[in-house]
């Protein structure tokens, strides 16, 4: 990573990033939303007794139950929340990192490095945890009631609703430390390794901002791939932690890891690792994409901005 990249022809505009942003987010929820329930059903699911089974041998094991138990509909049980909150939470994600770049420009040419897109990136993560963070509880909730059959919640609005009655605010947001500390490093991660991707496929003597579809898909999923090599152990400490009854981790994070390693190994903390990776590459494709397609509309519509 030793080359800088190009400069774009277009300024960096945080507000234009927050509504393109957020055009890509809900691209990511349609395509992978399907594969996040099948994640969180294999990272929540209870550890088998003695000379039981596990309930889901892996990945296909657990698409395949979900399919013929509850149809194409089950893949996307708890979908309503990630929609609500996506919109919102991609557009703030995209922001933090517009501004992120903007705030470390001395000038509006200047190229920033690596390192200082790694920093804008984790700045985005800092800026969506207060949206991520209850949007998660509510949407593992949901997914692993629909596979223990015990239906607990009517939906995203009646679990915050029982959630807010039954521990307050808190009580939404079990888990933000977790999931901070997931996106912090993975958002620096994925726009670091979008944009450094970006810059390598761009030919000699073009733009960044002339990529190719299918390059940009390729850049975008491969971002996907490296953001979750580095959140998936967090995820699944968040995942573990959000879904647990009430007291079970006094001590937070740090209950859950002891646990874990000690009665599943250290790696427990990859659960759900083909399913997430799967994921990864077609749902960040198309949330690149989204972006890439709203930020042309946008410097059309809005030169000047």
């Amino acid at each position: 990573m030793a080359e800088q990249p190009k400069p774009s022809q277009a300024p960096i505009s945080p507000v234009k990033n927050f509504f393109a942003g957020g055009f890509g987010g809900v691209c990511l929820v349609f395509v992978g939303h399907p594969l996040d329930t099948i994640k969180v059903r294999l990272q929540t699911q209870p550890p088998p007794l003695a000379g039981q089974s596990p309930l889901y041998a892996g990945t296909f094991d657990c698409f395949r139950k979900t399919l013929v138990r509850e149809g194409v509909r089950g893949l996307y049980k708890g979908m309503a929340a990630p929609i609500v909150g996506v919109t919102p939470m991609f557009a703030v994600c995209f922001f933090g990192f517009g501004l992120g770049k903007k705030l470390q420009q001395r000038t509006p040419d200047d190229v920033l490095t690596y390192p200082q897109l790694f920093a804008a990136g984790m700045l985005s993560g800092v800026f969506t945890t207060a949206i991520m963070a209850p949007g998660e509880r509510i949407k593992c909730l949901l997914q692993i009631q629909a596979a223990s059959g015990e239906i607990k919640y009517g939906g995203p609005l009646d679990c915050a609703k029982q959630l807010y009655r039954e521990a307050g605010i808190r009580g939404v947001y079990k888990g933000t430390f977790l999931t901070l500390m997931r996106d912090v490093p993975a958002s620096g991660m994925y726009f670091m390794t979008y944009e450094w991707l970006k810059n390598i496929l761009t030919p000699e003597g073009q733009s960044v901002s002339d990529l190719s579809v299918p390059r940009i898909l390729f850049a975008g999923g491969m971002a996907g791939i490296f953001n979750w090599a580095v959140g998936i152990p967090p995820d699944v400490l968040k995942s573990r932690f959000q879904t647990a009854p009430a007291g079970k981790y006094p001590n937070g994070f740090r209950d859950v890891l002891r646990e874990l390693i000690r009665e599943e190994g250290v790696m427990s903390l990859y659960k759900g690792f083909t399913a997430v990776m799967i994921r990864a590459f077609p749902a960040n494709a198309a949330c690149f994409l989204g972006f890439e397609v709203a930020m042309k509309f946008f410097n059309w519509l809005l030169p000047s901005l």
